[in-house]
């Protein structure tokens, strides 16, 4: 078991489109396997690879614990490398969404229901598939993290600012946090 550091808010490596993964990748079954210890040490239902300081166009998810609301995402469990979003489409709503980057911070976001996404699996099969509802709003947050984007690129100008001293914090590892960090503004680990 091999538990990565989760980089905070504020880390360029965040903010960075992520580069794409080559099939002879001879680090890749590796690091799937820290993403995935990682993403359960943190109780998470997502992580991409930039969360952990690596910009590369891979993510994973395991929707399981939505299984309550949703229960077909019982053990629904999937790697997505080199994903692109085709199409999203349907009214958007909102959705209280948090994010291991942004430790003590949740937030309505609003997302279109329905996605169409082209990626690869772990064999470098391509799938085309589509998918709604949580499923699709929690791969649409982890294909944000692969294209430089963050929770808070979702906020408005208002929002940002009235966020801006726990943003800092976070920035700062001034939070409550259960799960080995990195913080950008410490210049260490936590």
């Amino acid at each position: 078991m091999s538990i990565k550091p989760i980089v905070a808010y504020g880390d360029p490596v965040l903010k960075k489109k992520a580069q794409p993964i080559a099939q002879d990748d001879p680090q890749l079954k590796e690091l799937l396997t820290d993403m995935w210890d990682t993403m359960y040490n943190a109780q998470g239902v997502g992580l991409a690879a930039p969360q952990i300081g690596r910009s590369l166009r891979l993510f994973v998810i395991d929707a399981t614990p939505f299984a309550e609301e949703e229960p077909e995402l019982d053990g629904f469990k999937k790697v997505f490398i080199n994903a692109e979003i085709l199409e999203e489409e349907g009214k958007e709503w909102l959705f209280n969404e948090g994010c291991l980057s942004f430790p003590e911070l949740r937030e309505d976001i609003s997302r279109k229901p329905q996605i169409r996404i082209r990626y690869q699996d772990e064999e470098f099969n391509t799938h085309e598939e589509q998918y709604d509802g949580i499923t699709a709003r929690i791969i649409q947050h982890e294909y944000d993290h692969i294209d430089g984007k963050l929770m808070v690129d979702h906020f408005s100008p208002l929002k940002k600012t009235l966020l801006r001293k726990k943003l800092q914090n976070i920035s700062k590892g001034s939070v409550n946090v259960s799960y080995p960090m990195k913080f950008p503004l410490r210049g260490g680990k936590r």
